[in-house]
């Protein structure tokens, strides 16, 4: 199995399967829910190959890992033997009581998980739609021929009968049966009942408001207001969130030798005619009206909205919360045919790549050129994770560039009035901004224009405006410089060789000794590690306190020649949540060689049960030609342990 080791590496770094609640995906990430956040090992994850990065929002653990997270994602149900049906592996939720989820946090994970599992089907008939747009509009493709109607039917099939597939999602996502929501948003959308409101009607409801209803039908002598629930989304789900609650009752009460046909039986029974007399007329008219105040917004100044969803676009991407709006944009959809918000952020990816495109022609980087190549592929068809979280965040600048970029096309876009008709992103959502009935017009060329801008404005922000480019190892490999034996450690050194003294005094013993996979194959860095005789931590460095961990047993210290240092004391000590440790230092403190920076109880925690053996690693070794640990079998505090050499 190709991404075997990878999963097993992100499974033992997010606490292992018991600290696991659910896992889903969506297109770049792995979605955690865990019991207790503090039993992963964040930065240990970061630096895996293959993991790009690790985000904590909207109540989800997210580690992100680009675009082959659906392998990943199968992989790690292997190794982990659990299921994609049932993702829960442990309802034992005692270690995370008390732990109060956001309101925000519990919507990001209701939206995430019920559009998620549709999310690539609704863009790939998304582009059909805009494709059949563009041969229409020039005279490619007859609207009257059959090779139309049958390409219109599939690209037309999703959205047609959404509530059907959202009954699957929503269904699943509130714990029922996945068949019985589909059963339900089968109901919404049967034609017999859709044909009904041609007719004349037999009397009229709520008459000269808002709300004036004609009446078709009736359901035990209680009228039902027919609606077109095609392409709606909130009814359904409301309804199924309903749904869930109703057969979790029937399978409590109904004896297990019938609840296999009298539970959906008696649920189709109760929450059908629900739906159609209340559920689906009050949350159709919640969806005009949430449409009708998101127009009214938009209507208000149409630049400065483009520009704000322009230039924040990206920042919701990385904590996740653009899932929030992803309703609002297929509310305006079903109800409007049209959507400015996804115009208004098209344009954000090929900002994203200009920026990247201007960091790959700027660095002297080897390794950030490298990687620049997939993120602007993937950043063409609209995944610009690899890009964010690969290059442009973490070099800052590229960033808030890109940023400026998108929100300046995002203003041109809402001044012009531009409007996506289908849901899509990237190249492929070119043509969902053609209107199927006025073809290629002023708002198309100008959203064109605007993206064309987005991407030459990253790019030349990016490269003329700079950024701080990180040493490349591999220039040093091609010309090295001679080196001495012998140094006055911890000193700026001419012939790039850099000394970390021990700190703390022990037994030395290989990485590839110590029982932690990802420690000892080198995954966080090369570095030795040492099993302590006294419960003092000292600084190994002239430098500066990186990160002290809320639990005291990690410690991260960059030195004045940019070395960057991780100190964890012990295995699996996180556990203890800073019991038996004492911190005399806090982030952003400066230190030299020898100050006591962290004291811990050896004794207690041997007693508690934990190893002790300390890992000291060179977490930026790729920056550098080599790590070289000391040969001594035994150091005291402040000796020579590790020479880095680049």
């Amino acid at each position: 199995m190709k991404h075997e080791q990878l999963a097993k590496d992100i499974l033992s770094g997010v606490g292992g399967k018991q600290n696991i609640n659910s896992v889903v995906h969506c297109a770049t990430r792995l979605r955690f829910k865990l019991k207790n956040d503090n039993h992963a090992k964040t930065d240990e994850l970061k630096n895996l190959p293959g993991v790009i990065t690790v985000m904590q929002s909207a109540g989800q653990y997210q580690v992100v890992v680009g675009n082959e997270v659906s392998d990943v994602y199968k992989a790690l149900l292997q190794v982990g033997n659990m299921s994609a049906d049932e993702p829960v592996t442990n309802n034992d939720e005692s270690d995370s009581a008390g732990k109060k989820e956001s309101l925000l946090g519990r919507f990001i994970d209701l939206i995430s998980g019920v559009f998620t599992p549709i999310l690539g089907l609704l863009a790939a008939t998304g582009m059909i739609k805009g494709f059949l747009s563009m041969f229409t509009s020039l005279e490619w493709l007859d609207p009257a021929s059959g090779t139309y109607q049958l390409l219109n039917a599939a690209g037309d099939c999703l959205f047609y009968f959404f509530p059907i597939f959202l009954g699957y999602t929503a269904m699943k996502k509130f714990g029922g049966s996945p068949f019985l929501g589909m059963a339900i948003g089968a109901s919404l959308v049967y034609p017999t009942l859709s044909g009904l409101n041609g007719g004349e009607p037999l009397y009229t409801l709520f008459a000269g408001t808002l709300f004036e209803s004609p009446i078709h039908i009736t359901f035990l002598g209680i009228p039902v207001i027919l609606m077109s629930y095609s392409s709606s989304v909130i009814p359904i789900i409301i309804a199924t969130y309903f749904g869930a609650k109703v057969e979790t009752f029937f399978k409590k009460i109904i004896p297990a030798v019938v609840r296999t046909f009298l539970t959906p039986f008696f649920t189709i029974l109760i929450v059908v005619p629900v739906t159609f007399l209340l559920i689906g007329p009050i949350a159709t008219w919640a969806s005009q009206l949430i449409g009708a105040g998101v127009s009214s917004i938009y209507d208000l100044s149409p630049l400065v909205t483009g520009i704000v969803v322009g230039g924040l676009w990206q920042v919701l991407v990385i904590f996740g919360l653009h899932w929030g709006i992803v309703p609002i944009m297929l509310l305006n959809l079903s109800t409007l045919k049209a959507d400015p918000i996804l115009a208004m952020m098209f344009a954000a990816s090929f900002a994203q790549i200009g920026a990247v495109l201007g960091v790959m022609l700027r660095t002297k980087n080897t390794k950030l050129k490298s990687l620049g190549v997939p993120a602007f592929v993937s950043g063409i068809f609209g995944v610009t994770e690899p890009a964010i979280y690969g290059l442009t965040l973490p070099l800052k600048k590229p960033f808030i560039m890109s940023c400026i970029a998108s929100a300046t096309a995002g203003g041109i876009i809402g001044f012009a009035g531009s409007k996506m008709f289908v849901f899509a992103s990237g190249i492929f959502g070119v043509p969902a901004l053609i209107s199927p009935t006025e073809g290629i017009n002023y708002e198309f060329w100008m959203a064109m224009m605007a993206t064309i801008i987005a991407f030459v404005l990253g790019f030349v922000l990016v490269y003329f405006v700079g950024f701080k480019d990180p040493a490349n190892p591999e220039a040093a490999k091609q010309a090295p410089e001679p080196v001495k034996e012998e140094k006055a450690a911890l000193e700026p050194n001419p012939n790039n060789r850099y000394e970390i003294a021990s700190p703390m005094t022990g037994e030395v013993v290989p990485l590839q000794e110590i029982n932690d996979a990802t420690f000892a194959g080198e995954h966080m860095g090369k570095g030795i590690a040492i099993r302590p005789t006294s419960g003092r931590v000292v600084s190994p460095i002239n430098g500066v306190v990186q990160t002290i961990y809320r639990t005291k047993h990690a410690i991260g210290l960059v030195d004045d020649q940019g070395v960057e240092i991780l100190i964890h004391i012990g295995q699996d000590t996180v556990q203890l949540k800073g019991q038996h440790f004492t911190a005399h230092v806090k982030d952003g403190d400066r230190v030299t060689v020898g100050d006591l920076i962290v004291e811990f109880d050896l004794q207690a925690i041997i007693e508690a049960g934990y190893e002790t053996v300390t890992p000291i690693i060179v977490t930026n070794t790729a920056d550098y030609l080599d790590v070289v640990a000391t040969t001594n079998r035994e150091v005291q505090e402040k000796d020579k342990l590790i020479t880095v050499i680049g």
